[in-house]
Order: structure tokens, then sequence, then C-alpha cells
């Protein structure tokens, strides 16, 4: 891993923002993973300024999501395809027709589910952006006894739960299923940047990268894979002897 502490995060966005936007100039036919919350957000109002004064064009890249909730509408205010529209989407040139999210108002998610991962299979991630729960997980990959390695319908933990709430009415309106790539599907893709920042974060980020690899940790099976890049602000690093 090539951990990065960084002094600000107005830094950390602009590093993740150079290695995404970069993998687009580079070769502008890229397939870049993209994740939602409070930490990209920063990043996204990164690239939005990369790619207007570099003159970088998305119309040839694609993208795909992490994950969505169950039983939100791709209008829902809350739901993750509003959320990339708004931070990202409507400020790129990246046709709409090459955006992914998973549909969490599927009839069948199940068939949801595989259609996913067969996209993926077709269009492998060259670049996966991450970001790390307070429990460890991925994506929503969520701790357990076992992980499940394709894209898959999960129960979200209640920690999770909270930690959502503050971006709805009240935590009775988070939803209480999500559909979410697999960390089999996140280790696939060629390149992986975990970007973490504040000091709740803090010891999780060290299990997390050098803590045992376990199923009740899904971000420390990012040891096992050959090129993460991990971007971390002071207080998310401070607990690590680097």
């Amino acid at each position: 891993m090539n951990i990065r502490v960084l002094d600000s995060q107005e830094q950390l966005d602009d590093i993740a923002a150079e290695y995404l936007i970069g993998a687009v100039e580079r070769r502008p036919d890229a397939v870049l993973g993209l994740a939602t919350g409070s930490t990209p957000i920063g990043i996204y109002e990164k690239m939005v300024e990369k790619h207007r004064s570099r003159h970088i064009s998305f119309r040839e890249a694609t993208t795909f999501n992490l994950d969505e909730y169950v039983g939100l509408a791709p209008d829902h205010e809350q739901s993750y395809a509003s959320y990339m529209n708004k931070h990202l989407f409507q400020h790129i040139d990246l046709p709409a027709t090459h955006a992914h999210l998973p549909n969490g108002m599927a009839a069948s998610l199940e068939e949801e589910c595989k259609h996913y991962e067969r996209m993926l299979a077709e269009q492998p991630v060259d670049i996966q952006l991450l970001g790390l729960g307070h429990n460890g997980h991925i994506g929503f990959n969520e701790p357990g006894d076992t992980l499940s390695g394709d894209t898959h319908a999960v129960v979200l933990q209640e920690r999770t739960r909270d930690a959502n709430a503050r971006f709805f009415d009240s935590k009775d309106d988070v939803p209480t299923h999500a559909i979410t790539m697999g960390v089999g599907s996140i280790l696939k893709a060629k390149t992986i940047i975990l970007a973490v920042r504040g000091a709740d974060k803090a010891d999780i980020v060290r299990e997390a990268l050098f803590g045992p690899i376990s199923t009740e940790c899904p971000a420390s099976l990012l040891q096992t894979h050959g090129d993460v890049i991990v971007l971390l602000d002071r207080e998310a690093g401070r607990k690590l002897s680097l």
C-alpha cells in the first residue's frame, strides 16, 4: 500500500481528484469506480475544477458507483443517483448512458445484482474510489462471518444507518437495505484509492491497514490488493506509525 497522511482536507481532495481525472486524461475511455458520502464531495468539486480548467472530456469515459439504497427512486433527494448528479455528473460532459448505479427500485434485486456484475465484467474498473465506514465497511459490505464477493443486496447495520441518518429527516427514513458491489467486485479494480478523514476514523484506519485480514473488518481485505493508494488527513492517520 502507498499510504499518505496529508496536512489538509483540500490537499487530500486535490490528490484524489488528480488520480481520477488523470486516468481519463491519459485514456479517455477510462472506467472510474465512484463512491458517495461526505468524504468524496470535495474530491468531486476538484474534479469539476480540473475538468473545466484543463478541458478534460468525459464523453468516452464510463462510471460505476459502489452502491445504492433499496427503495429510493433515482430522483429521491437522498438517493445516490441524486447525490452523483448534484456533486459531479451535472457539471461534466459524461453521457448519462455511461453513468451506472445499481437500481434500488428493481423488481428483482437478485436479477439487478447479476446484471450489474455482468456490466462490471464487461468494463473492468480502472480506478476505484472508496471511503471507509466506522465499522470497517467498504461500499455497503458490512462486517460478518462471511462476505459476498459479487454485487448483492445487503441489510444495513444499525451503526451504518446511524451514520447516514444525518442526511435524512430522521433515522426512521434511512433505508434498511442497499445494493452494493461485493468485496470481490471491488478488488478487481486495477487501482484503488481509499480516502479517509476525521479523528473518529483513526482506530478503524489502523485496524483496516495493519490489523488481521478478516471479514469482521471488510476493508482489511484491501491488504491483499496490489495497488492501493491510501489518502488520510492528519486526524484519520494519527494512530499510524509510518
